[in-house]
């Protein structure tokens, strides 16, 4: 027995040594079925000993985990999104901006991935926890796929007690094209882009499906780096590699912003050489205390951008344009194309925005044009290839008449958008309910665009405000409703009354109006009654709030349909008050930062608790912060507390300020 267990540890870590040297190292160790057939061994000594299994053992990356759910995690920290650059001239701006607070920076280049950001958190040196990036404060718990992707490691090199890692998972163009031609074979819709493909692959509720697509990590980022003596972004990669991680070899050092677009350019040309698919390179400030300086705004980091590639650009034939009506009416042309690929997609569609872009382009049906996908996501037709004309090519006219409903069509003046004036336009009415049961508005779940269809051609609702008067009966007539779909459906609509006057508002969906506007305006009135009786002079007072929205507003509720509509909500009972408060103010005016690792609150509580009190969550610390709570573990927003001179509270001195 002895024996068979010293040979299992003897197993675990030949098979870790190979995995290191195969994806950290880049020297393979064994052959391929030398790899195998000491996994085999150690699959077969466990199976004998499912007591002796642990997971850190080389035998839990062939997955088998069927998950029900991915559960909901909250990151220890904000993932936040990176600002874009396209040219030189955005990189020199980028520059200026940094030297500006921190003139003796320098840069450190790494490739964009394009994959799907993966955290990773380790305790005493195992790994615990995947997830996903989600909305950045909240992301879904992959472990078990996380944990069959051989390029991250299951046990660290030190038993550190805990380290957060941030990377990319991704899909190597290999593989890529090995598991679409084995869709094809079986008959399956095939991926787009290995984007897509790496995102489905890692969602997968059995894990033994994620297994077999073979995917790769890269690490590039640690959270509270000091703690383990790194200073820099580049120590950061060193010492990530130290630990068994792989990081994209190809990251540099840059003094100037010259050197630095030259070598942007360089690697523009050089990406389709490359073993997995990346859109652009990611520029950081290498010194750590530097980007504390520099801070963050309230999406994305001061001290870091990302450099876009210039997009592919290919040629195809412009073979209709049609046009799509939306939610507030506007007219939007569409070229219908000869299908193309182009960044690793098919396209068959491009917007064309509207009628003087079409103008200005002289792009007209039958042209031949050069297509790209803006930032590399938009399909967009750059310009049409006029020297290839020959003469049957027609000029495309906004009609006069909405062809959904046959409502007049104007264009107002100053706008270049072409709008139909029918309240009733059908077009409208289905945009403007899928508005209204998104998740950042009414969060009507099970709702998508193909019910609302349903709902509306049936005439069971003739807008938003008839989902609150639905009836079982009538609702499960529908095709593909069952009853329990049913059911679900009437719960969500019932829960969705408590929303609030906020989210309401949003879901109105008034021009100019969009979510922070919504939450700004609940504070600033209360009551809907309040909102609807306000006048431009009193929200153009309002912070946030300009004269395009204040008369957008004072448009929308001076309307007999919207004061309609409005009844028709009080009518079912839908909350129409802003959320209120009864605590006491104490913090009223005063901006708080939460940071570490809680023990007594999860991380939203504590900021929900921040604000009932009357004060601000605040996502970083500056010289107007008040004070700073903080947690076991917190890392730079502690470190710039105590340089700015930040009163900094434990947990227990936070509650005895609520007594």
């Amino acid at each position: 027995m002895r024996a068979e267990y010293d040979r299992l540890l003897e197993l675990r870590q030949m098979i870790e040594e190979a995995n290191e040297h195969y994806y950290v190292l880049n020297n393979p160790k064994l052959t391929d079925s030398e790899f195998d057939s000491l996994v085999r061994e150690l699959l077969e000594i466990e199976r004998k000993h499912p007591e002796w299994i642990t997971p850190d053992s080389p035998s839990q990356r062939v997955g088998g985990t069927v998950a029900k759910e991915f559960p909901k995690v909250q990151h220890a920290e904000q993932l936040l999104s990176l600002d874009n650059a396209f040219n030189a001239g955005d990189l020199r701006d980028f520059d200026r901006r940094v030297r500006s607070i921190a003139p003796e920076a320098e840069y450190i280049v790494e490739y964009k991935i394009d994959g799907l950001t993966v955290a990773l958190t380790y305790e005493d040196g195992i790994l615990v926890r995947g997830a996903t990036r989600g909305d950045g404060e909240y992301g879904e718990e992959i472990t078990a796929n996380v944990k069959t992707i051989s390029a991250v490691p299951l046990r660290l090199k030190e038993k550190t007690p805990r380290l957060d890692v941030r990377g990319e998972g991704y899909m190597p163009k290999g593989s890529f094209a090995k598991l679409n031609e084995e869709r094809e074979e079986e008959g399956l819709s095939t991926f787009a882009n290995p984007r897509n493909a790496a995102a489905g692959s890692l969602r997968q509720l059995d894990s033994k499906v994620t297994a077999s697509r073979k995917l790769g990590y890269f690490a590039y980022q640690m959270l509270t780096p000091e703690a383990h003596g790194v200073n820099t972004q580049f120590e950061v990669l060193e010492y990530l590699k130290s630990q068994g991680f792989v990081v994209n070899p190809e990251y540099r050092l840059f003094k100037t912003i010259d050197e630095l677009i030259t070598f942007c350019e360089e690697k523009a040309e050089e990406r389709h050489n490359l073993p997995y698919e990346t859109d652009g390179l990611v520029i950081k400030v290498n010194d750590l205390a530097q980007q504390r300086e520099l801070g963050f705004t309230a999406k994305s980091p001061r001290w870091a951008i990302a450099y876009k590639f210039p997009a592919e650009q290919v040629e195809t034939v412009v073979e209709d344009i049609i046009v799509r009506v939306g939610r507030t009416g506007v007219l939007t042309p569409t070229a219908v194309v000869r299908p193309v690929t182009v960044a690793g997609s098919t396209v068959s569609r491009a917007t064309l925005h509207n009628l003087d872009n079409i103008r200005q382009k002289d792009i007209r049906i039958g042209d031949y044009v050069l297509l790209h996908k803006a930032g590399d996501v938009i399909p967009e037709i750059i310009q049409a290839l006029t020297e290839k004309r020959t003469g049957d090519e027609r000029l495309f006219q906004m009609p006069d008449l909405c062809p959904e409903c046959q409502g007049l069509v104007v264009r107002e003046e100053g706008e270049a958008a072409h709008r139909c004036t029918s309240i009733t336009c059908p077009a409208q009415q289905r945009e403007a309910v899928i508005h209204f049961v998104s998740r950042d508005a009414m969060n009507i779940e099970g709702l998508g665009p193909a019910v609302v269809q349903q709902l509306l051609e049936s005439g069971l609702i003739k807008d938003a405000a008839d989902l609150y008067y639905l009836e079982f009966d009538k609702l499960v007539q529908l095709e593909r409703m069952g009853k329990k779909s049913a059911e679900n459906l009437l719960n969500a609509i019932q829960q969705s009354k408590e929303r609030g006057l906020a989210p309401l508002i949003f879901a109105l969906g008034i021009r100019h109006v969009g979510e922070k506007a919504g939450k700004i305006l609940a504070q600033a009135f209360g009551t809907m009654d309040r909102l609807q009786e306000t006048t431009e002079e009193q929200l153009t007072g309002i912070p946030d709030i300009g004269p395009a929205m204040a008369k957008s507003l004072v448009k929308f509720f001076s309307q007999e349909s919207t004061r309609h509509f409005i009844e028709k909500l009080r009518d079912a009972r839908v909350k129409m008050i802003a959320q209120t408060s009864t605590r006491p103010p104490i913090f009223a005016g005063k901006s708080i930062v939460v940071t570490g690792a809680l023990q007594k609150w999860e991380r939203s509580e504590i900021e929900n608790l921040i604000e009932e009190y009357g004060g601000k969550a605040a996502s970083s610390v500056s010289k107007k912060t008040a004070f700073v709570v903080a947690g076991e573990k917190a890392g730079s927003k502690l470190a710039k507390a105590r340089e700015l001179g930040v009163p900094v509270l434990t947990e227990e001195e936070f509650s005895q300020l609520l007594d």
